[in-house]
Order: C-alpha cells, then structure tokens, then sequence
C-alpha cells in the first residue's frame, strides 16, 4: 500500500514538511515529488491520513481549483516556487501588529 510505505520511509518532520508545501498555492506536486519522491497520489493519502475530514475536503477543494499545484497548468513565466516579494511581507512591521 503507497501509505504505508510513506509512512515506513518519512520522519514526522518530513511530514509536516510535505503537508506544508501541499497547503501552498505556489508549490507544484512536481516539486515534492522532486524533493521527497511522492507522487501526487502519494500526497493525497498522506494528506487524507494527516488531517481532519474536513480538512482534508477543503484541500482537495482548493487543489482542484488552482491552478499553480500542477506545473503543466502553470504559466509559461512562472519558474520558481516562491513568491518574488515574499521577504519584504515577512518583514513587514505593519502585518506583526496586533
């Protein structure tokens, strides 16, 4: 079975790790794929494993209508997988206000 050989293979923080960049808008499949050599299918059960049902739902939910999770659906400009502004949001003084 793909989970339990995930499961076998992956340290917890491996998980986490996986879990994080498949809640990403901007992280393709094919870029966990390279980093921990599971297929999308592989990341939907670690997924369906990992998170509440409902969780899990408005994940699928959000993948199916984005279409940045898939590097064939991407635009032709986009080449990497972060944002370019990314360092100036984290730190923003204004966005750590209470």
């Amino acid at each position: 079975m793909i989970l339990n050989r995930t499961r076998n293979s992956l340290s917890e923080i491996q998980i986490d790790r996986i879990i994080e960049m498949a809640w990403e808008d901007r992280t393709p499949f094919e870029a966990i794929q390279f980093q921990f050599g599971l297929s999308e299918s592989e990341v939907k059960a670690v997924m369906k494993k990992e998170l509440k049902f409902r969780s899990y739902i408005l994940w699928r939910e959000r993948v199916e209508n984005c279409n940045t999770k898939h590097a064939g659906k991407r635009v032709d400009g986009i080449d990497r997988f972060k944002c370019n502004l990314q360092r100036p949001i984290s730190g923003n003084k204004i966005s750590k206000r209470r």
